[in-house]
């Protein structure tokens, strides 16, 4: 059986990211304490709608261990997310997409049954520092990586630096 990746809000372990027919994968590492992954709740709606008919598949990851499954039900109720979601309690994705911070996003081709890192970071530049921001962002790092990917382009800048809350490492936890 392949390695189990998370668990759903079920507390059912998933073992596979992409269903046959999906070429990209989005992995949108977020907390629900975080004050800037809950303003990123309608771009991340908004990108899923545009990509999701093009072979995207976009997945909400909650790492910290304060988020609970109970805890993700609510904040999906409570900010209309309707997008596959799970926990990362041993931060196994966490890891594999090289994350930081949430709001954070990684970016995976697939290749048979493989997932190709293509980008890591920032959704876009509208953050400048945790309490700095633009009205509008000018780059969309996120999305660029999206179309470069479904193009078969190289992503201009696989990495973008993010701005958000930190993500509570295991060796931290209580």
């Amino acid at each position: 059986m392949p390695k189990e990746l998370g668990t759903d809000l079920n507390g059912r372990p998933v073992h596979k990211l992409a269903k046959s027919g999906i070429r990209v994968v989005v992995l949108m590492f977020a907390a629900t304490d975080c004050p800037i992954s809950k303003r990123y709740i309608p771009e991340i709606a908004r990108l899923q709608q545009e990509f999701a008919s093009r072979g995207v598949a976009f997945w909400w990851v909650f790492p910290n261990p304060g988020d609970t499954a109970v805890v993700v039900r609510k904040h999906e109720l409570d900010f209309s997310i309707h997008s596959a979601t799970l926990i990362d309690t041993r931060q196994e994705l966490a890891r594999l997409a090289h994350v930081s911070v949430t709001p954070e996003a990684a970016v995976f081709a697939i290749n048979g049954a493989d997932l190709r890192e293509i980008y890591h970071g920032r959704i876009d530049d509208r953050y400048l520092s945790f309490s700095r921001y633009r009205p509008a962002a000018t780059q969309h790092d996120l999305e660029d990586a999206i179309k470069a990917t479904l193009a078969g382009t190289p992503v201009t800048s696989p990495t973008a630096q993010p701005v958000g809350c930190s993500i509570v490492p295991l060796h931290l936890q209580p």
